[in-house]
């Protein structure tokens, strides 16, 4: 691919929410020069590409999502995102909060365990379902029938689950190692005051490690270094904020960032856009 893209190859992206699926932000895009960061969300991603193909690091591994393929990250896991055609991609994403593909996964199955379901980390090519994610995507954007809305995208997340999840069994335990326990306490340290100013040195004494040790076991464990992790988790606490309304300067402070443009730097590699036009 060319480093120089045409003039006319500018990104577009449009973020919106829709009254029947209320803790969901919606993202209409397509991108030709943005690529993403390793990055996280506390919900899940379900992306649809309808043109072009997009290219993402997940869980160790580099996919290509070609058109009408699903692109899927389960909670809290790091992954990028970047053009992997010359003419970019082009896709619709839902970000459903984890509850709401748990709860749904629970009144269709029986006898489910207490975990979340997980979806595929390869690439999913299942063109009929990405059709129909597509269609309900865009009556959500729509906004003219609700009820159609609604009943479009519960019946394809049901479809998404029935084919495609790991779906939670009643009695099976996570297996949870030491390490593993470590950096659970260090991600609950991080999340406890995302404002405070905190040290390697204080990280790794809550969990009996010393600064060196802690840096590297919580990166290796989870794929970012604690402070590249938490400032991810500062994006998404920043959201609720955003929507109700509080100035992008105000968010950024109340959220632990130094100032308004390290806010806008990090926001930008999470979701592509400033946080005004997201909240805009």
């Amino acid at each position: 691919m060319r480093d120089t893209l045409p003039a006319h190859f500018t990104d577009e992206a449009r973020f919106f929410r829709s009254p029947v699926l209320p803790d969901t932000e919606l993202l209409s895009a397509r991108f030709f020069r943005h690529s993403f960061a390793p990055h996280w969300h506390e919900g899940y991603v379900i992306a649809v590409i309808t043109a072009g193909a997009e290219g993402y690091r997940y869980r160790g591994a580099r996919h290509v999502a070609e058109p009408w393929t699903l692109a899927c990250i389960n909670p809290d896991e790091i992954h990028t995102g970047e053009r992997a055609a010359e003419e970019g991609w082009a896709y619709r994403v839902f970000y459903p909060p984890a509850e709401l593909l748990q709860g749904l996964a629970r009144q269709l199955f029986s006898d489910l365990g207490s975990g979340l379901p997980r979806l595929p980390h390869e690439v999913i090519r299942d063109s009929a379902l990405a059709g129909s994610l597509a269609r309900a995507h865009m009556a959500l954007e729509a906004g003219h029938d609700l009820l159609e809305a609604q009943t479009a995208v519960l019946n394809a997340f049901s479809t998404l689950l029935a084919r495609h999840a790991d779906l939670p069994q009643r009695g099976a335990a996570p297996a949870c190692g030491h390490a593993e326990s470590r950096v659970e306490a260090m991600r609950q340290r991080l999340a406890a005051d995302i404002g405070e100013q905190l040290s390697l040195d204080e990280l790794g004494k809550s969990v009996g490690l010393s600064a060196f040790h802690a840096a590297r076991l919580f990166t290796r464990e989870t794929g970012m270094p604690p402070h590249a992790w938490r400032n991810a988790l500062r994006v998404n606490r920043s959201l609720p904020l955003l929507r109700a309304g509080v100035s992008v300067a105000e968010a950024a402070q109340a959220c632990g960032f130094a100032d308004q443009s390290h806010y806008t730097r990090h926001f930008r590699r999470v979701f592509g856009v400033a946080p005004g036009r997201w909240r805009a």
